[in-house]
């Protein structure tokens, strides 16, 4: 039999305590829940025993949800924590999440909300460490780190492996060094990236820091995922001379890695022309929706071109609210690439003039 899980539940309004407690009671898994009014009683009763899991509101007087955090993160480091806020702020969230919790809830005021909160909560206590980095829900650290580069940010990742730690430096969207176990730039990087769990922490930056990586970070993360599969391969047995899914695939991406480094492009991905379901991406959401997307408008494009007698198309260019997405059709397989919002569109087209070289190449 699994050993009955702790909740601690910490808020300053004790209506609010009692009907979480409730809630909370009821629970598939049975765990016990305490309750503490404010932050420095929490303190008390997490030194008393174990806990599995702290759900903490923010705006508390006198030690506040953040300082509580602060405190939690340190002392215990094992804890899974939700944020429960009356306070609808993106800054409120951002930085919730910049340190490590778990989940960041809004308190409930509707039975629909209820059922997201204790659905919620069972999902985080249940959750086995199988993979992930706290803080986002067992995303990849390559998520991770392209989640903060795509924001533009510019800060510290300070990533802790068990008893190793290491650290990648971003700034302005790029990666500029890491470090790891005396390894730095480069290889301090795929050290990193070879951590399948961990914890993180979203330092302050460091504006003197000297930048000693030079690649974009499209490029360093391309890179990196096939040094990690190279090797994974040749762990499995297998070499460049083999036959089979992993050269071909290797292949595919070193197309990818030349592309990737073209100026703006933040995703890219490629379909074969006679058949959607052959699609190989990269940094993009939902490749195979997108894929079946790009063949079916490719084909839509082809039929248009037939009937007026016009020839085939070169290139269609579209923007979003997000970003520009450009359809580059092929012979044996199309390109979809997704091109940076800023952008204008002379620097779209010099952009894809580009990639159709390196494409062809």
């Amino acid at each position: 039999m699994s050993q009955r899980r702790n909740i601690l539940i910490v808020d300053d309004e004790q209506d609010l305590l009692e009907l979480y407690q409730a809630l909370l009671s009821k629970l598939e898994s049975t765990p016990r829940v305490m309750i503490a009014d404010s932050g420095k009683r929490a303190l008390a009763v997490l030194a008393s025993e174990p806990f599995d899991l702290l759900v903490t509101d923010l705006n508390m007087p006198g030690m506040d949800g953040f300082q509580l955090l602060t405190v939690v993160r340190s002392k215990y480091p094992n804890i899974r924590t939700v944020v429960i806020s009356g306070v609808s702020d993106d800054q409120y969230r951002a930085r919730a999440y910049g340190m490590g919790i778990d989940v960041f809830l809004e308190k409930p005021s509707t039975d629909e909300d209820i059922r997201t909160f204790v659905d919620c909560v069972e999902g985080v206590l249940t959750r086995e460490e199988a993979g992930g980095f706290r803080g986002f829900q067992s995303m990849s650290l390559v998520d991770l780190i392209q989640a903060e580069c795509m924001a533009g940010s510019s800060c510290v990742l300070k990533i802790t492996n068990g008893p190793i730690a290491g650290k990648v430096w971003i700034k302005d969207g790029d990666v500029i060094d890491a470090e790891a176990q005396s390894l730095k730039a480069e290889e301090g990087f795929l050290k990193i990236l070879e951590w399948k769990t961990g914890n993180f922490e979203k330092l302050p930056e460091e504006p003197a820091h000297e930048r000693a990586i030079l690649s974009s970070y499209q490029g360093l993360l391309l890179d990196s995922a096939q040094t990690l599969d190279m090797a994974q391969a040749a762990d499995q047995g297998l070499d460049g001379e083999g036959e089979g899914e992993g050269v071909e695939g290797t292949e595919s991406l070193s197309g990818f890695g030349q592309i990737t480094r073209c100026n703006g492009v933040e995703f890219v991905l490629s379909v074969e022309s006679e058949d959607a379901e052959k699609v190989k991406s990269w940094g993009a959401e939902s490749p195979d929706k997108l894929g079946g997307w790009a063949h079916g408008q490719l084909a839509q494009f082809r039929t248009i071109g037939e009937k007026l007698n016009i020839g085939q198309l070169k290139q269609a260019v579209g923007v979003g609210l997000k970003r520009h997405v450009a359809l580059l059709p092929g012979s044996s397989a199309s390109l979809c690439v997704g091109i940076q919002r800023s952008f204008s569109p002379s620097e779209v087209r010099e952009t894809l003039k580009e990639i159709s070289v390196k494409w062809d190449s």
